[in-house]
Parts: structure tokens; sequence; C-alpha cells
């Protein structure tokens, strides 16, 4: 049968063939944009409708952080995948080429996976293949996570993955959740860190019982990291972060707490010159790119690597300089029968000496300029002429705009409820003989959704009130609106509908309690929830110094669900509460135009 061809594009190269399809790099015959296309020939059933269904499930991503489809094509002739070819080297090729990263590189690329893992544990999706072949580094340092050739629903089970990397109930062939690919990720991050596996036994038999009862050697990791590493690699899913998306908290803390606030503005640099190092090896190094496009490498050289490809673990593999790589009988092959979303259109479509072509969502749009960043940032200092001391009071920043009134604009918001914390103490102060006992503020946060175009953090506020009052402030949720730098308020996010007693009836029983600390009939949320604990109250008593006080009730947004953070200050244990549930419980009681700018 004679090879097909989609219209509308100019194939510049094959990069892979096999029994079931091939895979070329081309044009598209209006903007000139590099795209890669998979096509599978012929028309088994089983084989097209495992190639729908992968396609339909990376058409629900939108993280920055995960290769993404352009279309999925069906036609008499076959079906393809379209996909937009970006350039950058793997991690494994990264790794190979300089054995071992900088911890903050290390981080950069753990944290820029994770949050792709998160966007795909927030469709259900557990990737179940982590390891360094499968992360992109891009020339700028930005990290991509790509193949999703054994990916399951989270529940199903099987013994697939890759060996290094698998958890243990991979290997026992038990239900994969997403703390099975925060497992993973951890075993790369150790990798990276020490320039060697956390287990690497010769024989499977014996690296399977590493996996499953072994310490892993922490020797090499830096001793302040090492608590993190501890936990993503239990043996026990459930004495793991629950999901990629809890476990970027714990590692942003930690990163800040080990190499400060700028952390990962040096990762960045370090993560981009180890790939610029490997610019020869990029796939698209042989093509003139399209403006607008990634950066190009200097042209296809070095050794071989490879990238799986299939729902049943086949790969794509290329040598370098060639045009026709073989490509293992696997490929476009699908997981019939099980469910799994696991089929043809995996984000890597090859790896030519350890470079990758990954995917982009949407041909109908350009690729985004900005690229915007938020990391904490913290303040240790007594206030000048105060007896105001500031113990470790983190805050989010975004860096990345380009507009520069606008990055302002964003992160003056996000600073916000610390400056007001500030201004706060000093009004209690007044209020209350405090002497020369200093007054302590500190704020702990916890960061949620990190763009594309919203962000969206949950402060912890803390104060002594000078050692004379007993409680905190609470806290409060800052969600920014990245295209325009302005906060988002319950009006933004809710239908009028459900801003009202019915309405919020409704939405409090579609929410659960999600910390499992003082139960809810012991706590004023578990009253009834009314409009106003929505809004901003009138600040009074030691508060009265702030122009206000944060509603009762936030909306704070995670990669992975909508949450209600309920705040109250005291210290009766029902100050810090959360509720929640995935977007698509409740996205019929928000406004469209917030829902459309959520995860699917």
């Amino acid at each position: 049968m004679a090879d097909w061809r989609l219209t509308g594009f100019v194939e510049e190269r094959e990069l892979g063939r096999g029994a079931q399809g091939r895979v070329v790099l081309a044009r598209h015959a209006e903007t000139g944009a590099p795209v890669a296309i998979k096509y599978l020939a012929g028309g088994d059933p089983a084989a097209v409708a495992g190639l729908r269904a992968e396609a339909q499930m990376l058409g629900r991503l939108t993280s920055p952080y995960v290769a993404r489809l352009f279309r999925f094509v069906e036609s008499a002739e076959g079906s393809a995948i379209v996909m937009e070819a970006v350039n950058g080297a793997s991690l494994k090729a990264v790794l190979a080429e300089h054995g071992r990263l900088a911890p903050e590189a290390a981080l950069l690329v753990l944290k820029g996976s994770l949050l792709g893992l998160a966007a795909a544990h927030a469709v259900g999706v557990v990737h179940r293949d982590y390891k360094p072949a499968n992360v992109v580094v891009r020339p700028d340092g930005l990290s991509k996570l790509v193949d999703f050739g054994v990916a399951v629903l989270a529940g199903e089970g099987s013994a697939a993955g890759t060996p290094a990397y698998m958890a243990p109930e991979q290997w026992r062939g038990e239900a994969a959740t997403p703390a099975t690919d925060v497992y993973a990720a951890t075993c790369v991050f150790v990798e990276c860190v020490t320039g060697r596996r956390p287990f690497a036994a010769g024989e499977r038999v014996a690296l399977m019982n590493q996996h499953l009862t072994a310490e892993a050697d922490m020797g090499d990791v830096p001793e302040r990291l090492r608590p993190l590493v501890v936990k993503g690699l239990a043996k026990q899913a459930g004495d793991r972060p629950p999901g990629a998306a809890a476990f970027v908290g714990e590692l942003e803390s930690a990163a800040v707490a080990a190499y400060g606030p700028d952390w990962e503005q040096r990762g960045v640099r370090a993560l981009a010159a180890a790939a610029v190092a490997l610019a020869a090896l990029f796939p698209l190094g042989a093509l003139a790119v399209a403006p607008g496009a990634a950066a190009t490498g200097a042209g296809a050289a070095g050794t071989a690597g490879t990238a799986g490809a299939a729902g049943t673990g086949g790969g794509v593999s290329a040598s370098a300089g060639s045009t026709g790589a073989a490509v293992s009988k696997g490929f476009l092959a699908t997981a019939a029968g099980k469910g799994a979303l696991a089929a043809a259109g995996v984000a890597v479509v090859a790896a030519a000496a350890g470079g990758a072509v990954y995917a982009t969502k949407d041909s109908t749009k350009k690729a985004p300029q900005d690229h915007p960043r938020l990391v904490l940032a913290a303040q240790n200092q007594t206030i000048p002429g105060t007896s105001i001391k500031v113990d470790g009071a983190k805050y989010a920043t975004v860096s990345g705009l380009h507009d520069a009134a606008l990055q302002r604009r964003v992160n003056a918001e996000l600073r916000a409820p610390l400056d007001e914390l500030i201004a706060l103490a000093k009004d209690s102060r007044r209020q209350v003989a405090c002497g020369s006992t200093p007054t302590t503020v500190t704020v702990q946060t916890r960061v949620g959704l990190n763009g594309p175009r919203l962000v969206s953090v949950r402060y912890f506020q803390m104060s002594d009130w000078c050692r004379q009052a007993d409680g905190s402030p609470g806290g409060e949720v800052v969600t920014v609106d990245l295209r325009t730098g302005r906060r988002v308020t319950a009006s933004d996010v809710f239908r009028p509908g459900t801003l009202t007693a019915a309405g919020l009836g409704t939405l409090k029983s579609r929410l659960v309690q999600r910390d499992g600390r003082t139960p809810i009939s012991d706590c004023p949320a578990s009253a009834p929830w009314k409009p106003a604990d929505f809004q901003p109250a009138p600040a009074e008593g030691l508060y009265k110094g702030a122009s206000k006080t944060p509603p009762h009730l936030s909306a704070y947004l995670t990669p992975s669900d909508f949450q209600l953070a309920w705040f109250g200050s005291g210290s009766d244990g029902c100050g810090n509460l959360d509720f929640g549930a995935p977007y698509a419980k409740i996205r019929d009681l928000l406004k469209p135009e917030f829902a459309a700018l959520l995860p699917k």
C-alpha cells in the first residue's frame, strides 16, 4: 500500500517506519511551522480506536510542561496525529554527556516534569513510564514530559514500565496511582543529582527486590534534599505525596530552604547550558526553522537514542544521520480491551541521537511568547524603626512576562498579603502594650495552579501579637489572571446562581473536606455557607488596622482539582480547612469564561 499524506503539509524527511505506520518531519504548508506526523496505515479498528483515545487524552492536557497535540485525523487511507515539532535534548542524553546536574538544575527538571505529571493526574491518567528518555530539555532550560506510551487510567495496573524506575506496586502488578509516578520521578531526580540510579542491580529479580525492600543509598544526595527523596521513594504508595501537585509544593519548600529563593533562576541557567551543549543532536537541526518556532541545533550527529512509542512498550529508534530508522514491531500498537489511553499518539515521535520531537496542541494559535515562572521568595528581617520581626515569610513571585508593567502588577498582588500582615502588626502594637517584646510575623505558602493563564497561591499567616494575643490572622488565597494582572474574586469564579443559599448548598454537597484534621462538625464551616463568606469583611478587634479581612471562603486552584479554603483567625483548629473536588464535578457551577481557563 502506497504511503498516504495529509494535505496541507510538506514532508521534509522520514524519521521512522514500522509494520503499522511511519513518522515524518514536515512543515505546515501555509505557516511553514515544523510539525511531526504519525501515520497509522490501514483501518484496524482496535488500532484506530486506541489512537483516537490517545489523542483525546492528550488533547485535554493544557500544561506547558506536557507535549501536546495539533490534531487527530481519520480517513479512508488511515489515521494520523499531527504535532508541533520543537527542538530539545532528552534528559537521558544530557545525563550521558554530563554525568550529573547541579542540584538546582536537577530540582528544576523534577519540578517541570512533575507539573506535567500533575496535568495528567488531573484528568485521571498515570504515566507509568517516567524516565530520563521521556523528559525533553529545551535550549531555554524548560523541561517537558513526553511519551504516554504505557499510560493508564488511575486504578488500573500491570507490571508495565521501565524496571529501573518502577514503583513497588508496579512490580507487584497492582493498581497504578499518581503516587506511582511520584516514585519514578524521585528515582530520576536521584540519578540527576548523583549521576547514578538509586537501585541498579544487574539481574531483573535482584532489581525488583531492591525496589520492593531495600533502602536507597543516600550517600551522594545533598543532605538538605534527603527528606524529599525519602518521602518520594517510600515503599508504600500511601506514604508518598498523593500526586505530582502535592510533591511540587514540597519540592518548592525544600529548594528554597536549601538553595535560597533564586534557586530556580540558577537551575534554568545550568540546565539550558547543559542542553545547548547538545545542540548538534537536536532533531530539527537540519531544518531552517520558521520564525517563532523553537531554536534549532547544528545538525543531527552522535549516537542513537530511543523513546517509547507504543501502548505496549514499543519504541521509535532513529540512528544519527539516518532518515529511515527502524521502528519496533509494536509501533502504533494499542492496549485494546484494557481501556488504556496509550496508543500511537505519544508525544515523542523520534529520538535522533538523544534529541526529541514533541507535540503542542492547537495549530490555530501561535506559540505563547511568555513563559511565566512562579517561585517562592523569603523575607527575614526586622522592619527598620519597629519591633516587628519578619521570620522566614514566604511569598510568590512571577518572572518571565514580557510586559514589565504587567509583571509588576502580578507581583504586587502576590505580595500584598505579606505587606498587609506587616501593616497589621504595626497597628496591633499601638493597641496592645508590648513594651520591648517584638512582634513576630511569618507566612507559609502553598503553590497551586502555576500558569499559563492563572496562578493561585494559598498563604498561611501567623503572628504572636507580641505574645499578648491568642491565635493568628488565618490566611488568604491569591489567584491572579496573568493576562491582566488582576486578582480574581468570587464574582469572577462562580455563576451568579451559585452564590445563593441554594447554589452554595449544591456546591458544598459536591466538595469533601481534604485535610483530615478537625472534623467538620466541630467547626464554623459546618454551618450552611453564605454569600457573605465569599466576600471580604470589615476589620475589627486586633485586625481593625487592616483595610479589610479576607473572605472566610476562597477558591484555591491546583493543577489537579478545585478547592475552597476556609480561613478564620484563632487557635481552635478550624482556621484553615480544605474542601475539594475534581474540576469536572463543579465546572457547571463556574462562569464559563473562567472555567475555560482551568485544567480540563
